[in-house]
């Protein structure tokens, strides 16, 4: 049985702090469903005790408020307890990446200051070998380890969530309160460095609330909502969104995406949030006539469903999706596939295309969220731009960062715009189209070159499985169009001719600066843990092999 809609209602009183959206959730319905996964189900009443654990621990165990606790950010409800008991407890939240190299986690710590880190068993495993370079850090607490089976110099969590005073007679185990500001910064998240050195962004209570209400309302999540998660990383604007509207999140650690809409189906999924690289493959396995299998989830005890009766919208982010899959999702499954857009910088939500609205394989990203203001400037003059023209975007609102993490300068521009370095147009109805990262653009003869829009000629040829493009530098004219190609048969008689035949009939749609003139055969296309081209590297490697031909 399903609950009956209740959309959350504005609150009268004072500003809630990020963590009151959890207490106000536990309070409303108490014995709502917050959380199903393979682990069982968890109400919102024991997930705040929870919450509440974490924080009388970290009172406990920092003995005083301010310092950054690094959480690992996995697909787990332990990550919630976690982040909402770190700010409850007067500390800062500085998301860890699980997924990453010690290297990449060790330097996160030492930049972020981290004095307590919460993490799974092989990422703690990781950052114990370097904690003797981590002055600051005091314990490494592993959360995946119900046996108590933890690396040397870690604590299982269960050991250091029973160290804190626990609520009994004549004790009070809850944390105390802590003094509230709107504008202290509660999470320290960590850009992906796909364009530099990775930055801490500084968010703030009130930059995250904002963004929970206007992902809310844009993805239009109520307390009837059923949340599929199948993302590899747990990401708050998602955890945040759910527990200000008092939605049931259903948590899906299986990879693959045929599994994700079959538990869909099984939980009474009203949306389900994955990545493009995930939507990508569930497109193939739709065209090779693979049906949904939930058998890799047999943690879920739950009834089988006929079909996605409820599900409302397909919700994708972090990179573009193929229009093309896009449409053939939207057609197969019998629901929108919609694009959203953000950044860290803004928390992350800036755009998204609306549940109930036929936008799917448009490829647009959706009008600003509530309260959200976009414009397109010159790239090189920052004079504003009109409808359609082509240029930087630059945003504005109530979720865009205190700023970077060791940098005292203003987050936005004197003008209070944030220049994002994605190159983009705004279409008739306010929607935002995306071309291309500023860094990868690059000019022919004083015109800018986009290499999504020629990566998106090439992919309706049927012969190319992949592909990427980047600049070639040039002296006549800049730079011309580079072109690596994985091919569905390279092992096809005829190869240069099957190469010469892609070329002219892509070069016969695309204008004359965009024209392909250089072209290889790869085996497959670099890209970055978000499914993005990894197109420095290739830019990088490029120009050696540039420099070098230009001095024979």
């Amino acid at each position: 049985m399903y609950r009956l809609s209740r959309r959350p209602q504005p609150t009268r009183r004072k500003e809630l702090p990020l963590d009151g959206l959890l207490r106000r959730a536990a309070e409303r319905d108490p014995a709502a469903c917050a959380f199903r996964s393979p682990h069982g189900t968890r109400t919102f009443a024991e997930l705040d005790a929870r919450a509440d654990r974490f924080a009388a621990y970290l009172e406990h165990a920092l003995g005083r408020r301010g310092a950054r606790v690094g959480v690992a950010n996995t697909l787990d409800e332990e990550f919630a307890a976690a982040y909402y008991g770190t700010i409850r407890s007067g500390n800062t939240v500085v998301l860890l990446n699980p997924l990453i190299r010690a290297a990449g986690l060790r330097r996160v710590c030492e930049l972020a200051d981290v004095e307590i880190a919460f993490l799974p068993t092989a990422a703690a495993e990781q950052l114990v070998k370097t904690a003797d370079r981590l002055p600051l850090l005091r314990e490494v607490v592993v959360t995946d380890a119900p046996d108590g089976i933890v690396p040397a110099d870690a604590v299982p969590l269960s050991v250091a969530l029973d160290r804190a005073p626990q609520p009994g007679p004549g004790t009070d185990g809850a944390p105390t309160d802590v003094p509230f500001d709107p504008n202290a910064v509660v999470c320290v998240q960590f850009t992906t460095g796909t364009t530099g050195r990775p930055k801490g962004v500084r968010l703030t209570h009130r930059n995250l609330l904002a963004n929970a209400a206007q992902t809310a309302a844009a993805h239009r999540l109520d307390s009837a909502s059923v949340i599929l998660n199948h993302l590899p990383l747990y990401q708050p604007m998602h955890l945040n969104s759910a527990v200000l509207a008092g939605a049931c999140q259903v948590l899906c650690p299986a990879p693959r995406p045929a599994a994700a809409v079959a538990l869909a189906a099984r939980t009474g999924a009203t949306h389900l949030y994955s990545l493009p690289a995930r939507l990508h493959q569930l497109a193939a396995d739709l065209r090779h006539g693979e049906l949904p299998d939930a058998g890799e989830l047999p943690g879920f005890p739950l009834p089988a469903a006929p079909a996605l009766d409820r599900l409302t919208a397909v919700l994708s982010g972090g990179s573009a999706l193929a229009p093309a899959d896009a449409r053939l999702l939207s057609e197969r499954l019998g629901v929108p596939v919609l694009q959203g857009y953000g950044l860290v910088e803004l928390a992350p939500l800036t755009h998204s295309q609306r549940p109930g609205e036929d936008l799917s394989g448009t490829g647009s990203v959706g009008r600003p969220v509530p309260g959200t203001s976009c414009r397109i400037v010159h790239p090189r003059t920052g004079v504003p731009l009109g409808p359609g023209e082509t240029g930087e975007v630059q945003l504005s609102g109530p979720q865009l960062m205190a700023g970077y993490l060791g940098e005292s300068g203003p987050a936005a521009g004197e003008d209070g715009w944030f220049s994002t370095q994605d190159v983009g147009r705004i279409g008739p109805d306010g929607e935002l189209y995306l071309v291309d990262r500023l860094d990868d653009v690059f000019a022919y003869d004083g015109e800018l070159v986009s290499p999504t829009a020629v990566e998106s000629v090439l992919a309706a040829d049927p012969r190319v499985a992949d592909c990427v493009v980047v600049g070639w530098p040039d002296p006549v004219h800049g730079a011309v169009v580079w072109l690596g190609l994985v091919l569905h048969d390279p092992t096809a008689p005829g190869l240069l001719d099957v190469l010469d035949s892609i070329v002219e009939t892509a070069n016969g749609e695309l204008g004359p600066h965009e024209q392909i003139r250089r072209v290889e055969v790869l085996g497959a296309v670099p890209r970055t843990p978000a499914g993005k081209p990894e197109r420095r590297s290739l830019r990088r490697e490029l120009h050696r092999r540039a420099a070098a031909e230009a001095s024979l």
